[in-house]
C-alpha cells in the first residue's frame, strides 16, 4: 500500500468500512467529480444573496465522493454564508490533475495533499499560510501536527498518528517476560528490548536466541520486528542522536555515524541477534505479517493499526497490548498525518479555512477516531481527561490507562517529533531511493555504512530535488 495513501487523510481504504456505518460522521472519504469550469474561485459571490462557493478536492472514487459530500452538506446547512462542493479525483491521477489545474490557474480553493507534497507545493507558492485558522479557538492542533515552511504554517494534519510498540500478551505470559512499558519514563533501552526479544524467540526445539544449541534456521516464533519502511527508520536515527535531516530540513544527516549505526542495529535484529524475521522494507503490512499472523511477539508500527486490523484480530481472540518504543540514546516516536491545504489561487482563503476547521473537527471524523484508525488533532483531547475518556473508553481500544500512557501521553510528550515531511522537501524521492539503497543491508550483503556512504551524494541530490 502506498505510504501517502496509508496515513492521515490518506487512510481511504480503511475508512470506507467506517463510512458505511455513518457517512455523516466520516469527513475524509471522497467527493463528487466536478469539472474545472465549476471551480468556485472563478465564481464571484454576492454576499447579500449568494453563498461563497468553495471547491474542495480529494482523491477517491465516486462512492467515496458521495460520503464526503454528505458531510459537506451538513456544513452547508449549518450556516448561510458558505457552500462547499467536493471534487473527487482518482488516486492514480490526483497529483497530475492538480498540476494541470495549477498551470491553468484553476485549482480548487482547498483540498487534500499527500504528506510528501506539502512543502514542495508551499515552496512553489501554491499554498496559503493557515496560521490564523485556530485564532480565538479554545483548542488548537498539537504543535507537532503543523506543516511549516520558512516559519509559516502552511497546513495542519487532518489526523494524528504516532509509532508504537505492539505486543502479544499471551506470548509474553507464556515466556514469563514482563510486558514492555506503557509509561515513557520506564521505556526500555535498546539493549533491554533486544534481551526481551531473545527470551521470546524460539526455535523448533524450544531453544531461545543466544542459548546454546539455538538454531537460527528453524525459528518458529520471533521476539520482535522493527518496521523498516524508510520514513519510519528515521525514528531510530533520531533516537541515536542522528537523523535523516537537520532540524531546519536544509541538510542531509543520514551519512553521520549515529544515523548509520541506528539503521545497522535494526538490520542486526535479523542478521546477528536472530530475534526478527527478514523484512526488506517494501510492504506496509507489518502488523498483519507479525502480530496478527501470530509469529512475532512484539512489533513496531503506527497507531492506525488498531482500527485497520487489530480490532478484527482482537475479536478473533488476539490479546495484544501497546507500549512506548524502546530507545537508543533519546526517547523518540514519529507522528504523522496527511494534510488539508488552502491553495493560494483561491479568492476566498478565510472561507476555505473556516470549512477546513469545521471539517477537521473530531466530531466530523468520529467514526474514524472511535474505531482507532485516526487520533484527534486538537490538544484538548490529550490534555482534558473528559475528552480523553470520551475518545478512549470504548471496546475498540486497549485498557484506558495502558492506551492513555502509551499513546495519548506519548503523543503530546517531547518524544513525539514530526515526520520529516512536515518541514522539509522531496521526502518521497529521498525515501524511495533510501529504500532501494538499503535493500542489500537487510539481507546482509552489505552494511549500512557501505551502502549509505556509497550512495550519500545521490541521497543528497534526491533531497535537493535533483534527478
Amino acid at each position: 500500500m502506498r505510504t501517502g495513501k496509508k496515513l492521515g487523510v490518506g487512510l481511504i481504504a480503511a475508512a470506507l468500512a467506517m463510512s458505511a456505518i455513518g457517512c455523516a460522521n466520516n469527513g475524509e472519504n471522497g467527493g463528487n467529480t466536478a469539472s474545472p469550469e465549476s471551480n468556485a474561485t472563478n465564481t464571484p459571490a454576492d454576499s447579500k444573496t449568494e453563498k461563497v462557493k468553495i471547491l474542495y478536492s480529494m482523491w477517491g472514487s465516486a462512492a467515496e465522493g458521495s460520503t464526503t459530500q454528505a458531510v459537506a452538506d451538513k456544513f452547508n446547512a449549518s450556516q448561510d454564508r458558505i457552500e462547499v462542493e467536493v471534487q473527487a479525483i482518482p488516486w492514480e491521477n490526483y497529483m497530475t490533475k492538480l498540476n494541470t489545474l495549477a498551470t491553468a490557474g484553476q485549482l480548487p480553493d482547498t483540498g487534500m495533499l499527500q504528506e510528501g507534497g506539502v512543502i514542495q507545493w508551499s515552496s512553489e507558492g501554491m499554498l496559503n499560510d493557515v496560521s490564523a485558522m485556530y485564532e480565538g479557538s479554545d483548542s488548537k492542533p498539537l504543535d507537532s501536527l503543523a506543516y511549516k515552511h520558512q516559519g509559516n504554517t502552511v497546513a495542519y494534519a487532518a489526523a494524528n498518528e504516532i509509532l508504537l510498540l505492539y505486543y502479544n500478551k499471551d506470548m509474553f505470559d507464556k515466556a514469563n517476560v514482563p510486558y514492555p512499558p506503557a509509561a515513557l519514563d520506564q521505556a526500555w533501552t535498546w539493549d533491554e528490548f533486544v534481551a526481551a526479544a531473545k527470551k521470546l524467540t524460539i526455535d523448533k526445539n524450544g531453544k531461545h536466541s543466544g542459548e546454546e544449541g539455538f538454531d537460527a534456521q528453524s525459528i518458529v516464533q520471533y521476539g520482535t520486528s522493527v518496521e523498516n519502511l524508510s520514513w519510519q527508520l528515521e525514528t531510530w536515527a533520531l533516537s541515536n542522536g542522528g537523523g535523516f535531516y537537520s532540524e531546519d530540513g536544509t541538510e542531509v544527516r543520514i551519512g553521520e555515524d549515529a544515523s548509520i549505526e541506528a539503521i545497522q542495529k535494526v538490520a542486526d535484529l535479523y542478521l546477528k541477534d536472530h530475534v526478527a524475521p527478514l523484512s526488506v522494507g517494501q510492504t506496509d503490512d507489518g502488523i498483519q505479517r507479525t502480530i496478527i499472523a501470530g509469529t512475532v511477539a512484539m512489533a513496531t508500527n503506527g497507531q492506525w493499526n488498531i482500527g485497520t486490523s487489530l480490532n478484527t484480530a482482537k475479536e478473533e481472540g488476539l490479546k495484544y497490548g501497546v507500549a512506548v518504543l524502546p530507545y537508543l540514546k533519546d526517547k523518540v516516536t514519529l507522528n504523522t498525518g496527511g494534510a488539508n491545504v488552502v491553495f493560494s489561487q483561491t479568492k476566498h482563503p478565510e472561507e476555505a479555512m473556516e470549512w477546513l476547521k469545521w471539517y477537521n473537527s473530531e466530531e466530523n471524523n468520529w467514526a474514524l477516531i472511535s474505531s482507532g484508525i485516526w487520533m484527534p488533532t486538537l490538544d484538548k483531547w490529550y490534555k482534558d481527561e473528559t475528552f480523553t475518556r470520551k475518545w478512549v473508553e470504548n471496546p475498540n481500544f486497549p485498557p484506558y490507562e495502558e492506551y492513555k500512557s502509551a499513546v495519548v501521553d506519548y503523543a503530546q510528550s517531547d518524544a513525539a517529533r514530526p515526520a520529516a515531511w512536515f518541514y522539509t522537501n522531496y521526502t518521497t524521492d529521498f525515501n524511495t531511493l533510501l529504500g532501494s539503497v538499503l535493500g542489500d543491508v537487510w539481507t546482509g550483503k552489505t552494511t549500512a555504512k557501505e551502502a549509505i556512504s556509497k550512495n550519500l551524494d545521490a541521497l543528497k541530490a534526491a533531497h535537493a530535488g535533483s534527478k
